[in-house]
This record gives C-alpha cells, structure tokens and sequence, in this order.
C-alpha cells in the first residue's frame, strides 16, 4: 500500500465576501506519485495546490504532511516548513532579476540552511548541470530564455531536497519545445523518486502524471490512474481524453 505524504480533509475555502471555493474537500497525495490536478476554469485547482503547501489559508478542515498537522502551526514554522520540505514551480519563474542563475539556486539552499554555504554551491552548480543549463548560470535571468529560466527554477525548487515539489502551471508561459524539456526533467525526477504534484489545463502535461485528480463543484469529482509515464504514447493520450470528456471537461 503506498505511504500518503500530504492530505487534506474536510477542506473548506470560504471568501471575505460571501461564497465558497470548496467544501470539505478530502484528497490524498501519495509518496513517489506524479499526481495532477485538472479542472475547469475557476474550479479552484491553484488554490488547492496553495492551500495544500501552507501558501494560502483554508476556512475550515485540516492539512497533514507525513502524519503532522500542518493547520495550526504558526505562520513561522509554516514557512521554516515550506523552505525546509517544499519545494516550488510556478507559471512565472519569480527568479531575483539581479542575481545570476547560480545565485538564485543558492540563495533557496542557504535558506532551507541544510547544508554548509560551500555544499550548498556545489550542489546548486550540479542541479543546474542536471537541468542542462550549466553553461547559463553566471547569466542573470533576462539574459537566457524562457525555457533555461524554467529550469533554472525546477533546480531553486529541489537544492533543499524537497518531500515534495508542487508545480502550478510550469509550461503554461512556455514555447512547446521548452514545455517539453521542462516536463521530461520533471518525469526524471519523479523516476528518481521525487512526489510531484502539479496543476495543469494542457493534457500533454498532465499524462506525465501517474494520476490525474479532477476538481469542480468544490470537490475532486473523480481520478484517473495511469502507469509511469515512459515515452509519448498516443494510446495513453486518448484514454486521458475520453475519461476527462466523460466529466464534460
């Protein structure tokens, strides 16, 4: 059976002004799983992901990561956690415009402060070797394209070793080339062992997954499990297709 690294229970989203995003949402993520999560627009897929990593606050329900609550903690402890077990990737890659690739990996790994500064470089220098973009990393972010910042972010997100890399849209402002070697260096590190659970609307990104969640209404309205993703498979693809067509996707 495998081992649920991150859960919510009952979650309950609740706006200020009236309205609910969801309500007692349950979803479960597992170790070692590529889990992704579809939807409509507006269904609430980014705020899940957020309020699943401490980034947003729930009105209601509980979040759990390796069988410890994470609800209650403070908002210091919540951060040390993040920085500590979470690793993340978003649509934008929020690299400091005025620091090379280099020192922006480095930056993460000195505030997750697991390792000396001199480790702590020399592995930012071997994630980057790892992302293909080693011969950018003296380059500040303006400097190379969309696709090596890309990567360069995938590598700040892993330089603390993260429990888990949550991915929000990661080729949403890609070319298609760059879409695909951002998602063939995310399905490496999910091979390698890495839990990843990403948010996507483009289904050539979410048949990475070996399980694909569906959220509308406020709640995961059905899932999708797949085998490991090995290469582009079009039967893979159209099974994907039918099942979220099935929920009028």
């Amino acid at each position: 059976m495998k081992e649920i690294i991150l859960e919510g229970c009952g979650l309950c989203k609740a706006f200020p002004g009236g309205g609910e995003l969801f309500r007692g949402l349950d979803v479960s993520v597992y170790s070692g799983d590529f889990t992704v999560i579809m939807g409509p627009s507006g269904a609430g897929k980014s705020t899940l992901l957020y309020a699943l990593s401490g980034m947003d606050s729930i009105t209601g329900g509980t979040v759990g990561y390796k069988g410890q609550p994470v609800t209650d903690l403070s908002e210091n402890k919540i951060a040390e956690l993040r920085a500590r077990e979470f690793g993340f990737v978003f649509q934008q890659t929020h690299l400091v415009s005025n620091l090379t690739l280099l020192e922006n990996v480095a930056v993460a790994g000195y505030l997750a402060k697991k390792e000396p500064p001199k480790t702590i470089r020399a592995r930012a220098e071997n994630l980057l070797r790892q992302m293909g973009v080693e011969g950018a990393k003296d380059r500040l972010p303006a400097n190379v394209s969309g696709g090596e910042a890309q990567r360069a972010a995938i590598a700040r997100a892993m330089i603390g070793g993260p429990g888990i890399l949550f991915a929000d849209e990661p080729t949403g402002a890609l070319n298609r080339q760059s879409s695909r070697e951002v998602l063939d260096l995310l399905t490496g590190l999910n091979r390698e062992g890495q839990t990843i659970l990403m948010v996507t609307h483009d289904m050539g990104a979410a048949v990475r997954g070996n399980r694909i969640l569906y959220l509308e209404d406020g709640k995961i309205l059905d899932e999708l499990t797949l085998s490991s993703y090995e290469k582009p498979d079009r039967e893979r693809e159209e099974q994907a297709s039918q099942w979220l067509s099935s929920l009028r996707w």
